[in-house]
């Protein structure tokens, strides 16, 4: 059975090994990124933890297209700032790692079968900046994004997963950043989940456990649920792209498994 891994035990959880563990964090308010929050500060020891990547191959809810996968082969990734209304001290946040423009290219010829293409123009939105920042403060590990389709089925990302997986043997960290629940119309800020949060989030969580992956694509028979979890579903896509990556013999973790706001679940899930 999975566990909820408690910070204190985050660096025991790792064993050395020569494929990377992939991640999926739930990234949720951008405000996260400024630390003073039991996210950030889970964030900030799961990078202290982990396998230190060669490369780190992103998957944001935050750059999404339709038709293509695009693939960032810049030198440089700008930060991108791709959010309004937040304090000036979210605006002042930089992320200046470099890209891996080889590796990327070489992700663009992996993905030549699911329409992937070059992009220059786009960089880390805060689905990446946010996290990375905590994960590897020094900005010093290379990192490119891959973006979402969002003209493709919930199944097409698995199996985008399960043609990047190969990456993990060569010290790539396969890392997706969204929610599993992402509803920002009916946010409380009192804090206090609605049952239907609670109820998509779990049974998420339930479907991971049991490496039903295929039923976490079937948008048909998760129904209303799923619907009221996801207005608009890219930030549940990230979390399926992840999911395709997964072997065999991969053990299953959880961390941050919360509510937040009512419905945004914070819940992330490490397979290594």
């Amino acid at each position: 059975m999975p566990m909820s891994i408690r910070i204190e035990d985050l660096k025991t959880r790792f064993q050395k090994t020569e494929r990377m563990p992939v991640v999926f964090l739930g990234h949720g308010n951008p405000m996260h990124a400024l630390g003073n929050n039991p996210y950030a500060d889970a964030w900030q020891h799961l990078g202290q933890s982990l396998p230190r990547p060669k490369a780190i191959l992103l998957v944001s809810a935050h750059w999404m297209s339709r038709g293509s996968l695009l693939v960032d082969v810049s030198t440089m990734p700008r930060t991108i700032h791709d959010f309004r209304g937040f304090p000036p001290a979210l605006y002042e946040q930089q992320y200046p790692a470099p890209g891996h423009p080889k590796l990327a290219r070489e992700v663009v010829a992996l993905l030549s079968s699911h329409h992937a293409e070059e992009d220059e123009t786009w960089g880390l939105d805060h689905g990446s900046w946010a996290v990375l920042k905590w994960l590897y403060p020094e900005a010093d590990v290379p990192v490119f994004q891959l973006s979402i389709d969002m003209s493709r089925p919930l199944a097409w990302h698995l199996e985008v997963g399960a043609q990047l997986a190969e990456l993990r043997d060569r010290g790539i960290l396969i890392l997706g950043s969204g929610n599993l629940v992402h509803n920002l119309r009916n946010l409380r800020f009192d804090g206090a989940p609605f049952d239907w949060a609670e109820g998509f989030d779990q049974f998420v969580a339930n479907k991971l456990t049991d490496r039903n992956f295929d039923a976490l694509a079937d948008r048909r028979a998760m129904g209303p649920l799923f619907e009221q979890a996801h207005p608009s579903f890219d930030h549940y896509l990230p979390a399926l792209t992840v999911a395709g990556t997964v072997q065999r013999d991969d053990e299953l973790a959880f961390m941050n498994d919360s509510i937040d706001a009512g419905s945004i679940s914070m819940r992330s899930f490490i397979f290594s």
